[in-house]
């Protein structure tokens, strides 16, 4: 059975919702879709479209009002569902939930921006460590992984604008990118370039100087899988016609 999941970082559910989000959603119909940064409390959230929508409901919020959070919205019951990674510091900013489906676990991660300073800057790197120690952790019980969301890294030269003016901005940074090819490396895919090789193809763009008018943008939003599941993968895209965030959806399509 083939399902298509998004990701998509909505940067505050409520202003998406005051876009259009929920219309769009009824009409694209994915049977998955991971959001980040809902930026809302799970209590406060009236999920009412979406339960007409016929999705079944799983939101994992930050304890800091107003900040970050994850989301699971699914056609079909999950099996189970776990919130968060078992590390405080990581769990109290809501960024992991998976849903496991048959011998398919969906991720929806948020990945921590540095762009804040410094102190942020050391966080992100101590998660990126962590994140790849847990998931390869979790892959030992659950070996098909698809890793939905906002990593907050450009990792090739192709996947942002304007490279050369980038090197020492947060999200295009050596080590970043150093760390994304150790993680591949380790047997994980980026399901966007099984399909498309173009360069040039934006998730994410700045709402400064008319960023996404001029198409000045960055792909950090991402589907990866374990390899196990590269026969199983049949599609994937980026929906840049959809502007309820600075962010986009990005697709892929799996066989269940």
């Amino acid at each position: 059975m083939l399902k298509t999941i998004f990701s998509y970082n909505v940067n505050g559910l409520r202003a998406a919702m005051n876009k259009g989000f929920d219309g769009w959603l009824k009409e694209a119909q994915p049977d998955v879709i991971c959001l980040q940064e809902i930026k809302i409390k799970a209590e406060q959230i009236d999920g009412s479209a979406f339960d007409r929508m016929g999705y079944r409901q799983y939101w994992y919020s930050a304890q800091k009002p107003g900040y970050s959070g994850v989301a699971i919205l699914c056609r079909d019951k999950p099996d189970k569902v776990v919130y968060g990674m078992g590390i405080d510091k990581y769990d109290d900013e809501g960024r992991i939930i998976r849903a496991d489906f048959g011998d398919i676990s969906v991720i929806s991660a948020y990945f921590p921006s540095g762009t804040t300073g410094e102190t942020r800057q050391k966080f992100k790197m101590i998660f990126l460590d962590d994140f790849l120690q847990w998931v390869e952790n979790l892959r030992k019980e659950r070996p098909n992984l698809i890793i939905s969301g906002d990593y907050n890294i450009a990792h090739t030269e192709i996947d942002i604008n304007h490279p050369k003016k980038h090197h020492k901005t947060s999200g295009f940074l050596p080590e970043e990118r150093a760390w994304v090819d150790k993680y591949l490396a380790r047997g994980y895919t980026d399901t966007f370039r099984l399909f498309h090789s173009e360069p040039n193809v934006y998730s994410w763009w700045s709402y400064r100087q008319m960023a996404r008018a001029k198409d000045l943008g960055w792909r950090i939003d991402y589907h990866t899988a374990t390899n196990s599941l590269i026969p199983r993968i049949k599609d994937a895209s980026i929906l840049q016609n959809a502007v309820h965030s600075d962010h986009c959806p990005v697709t892929v399509t799996v066989d269940f």
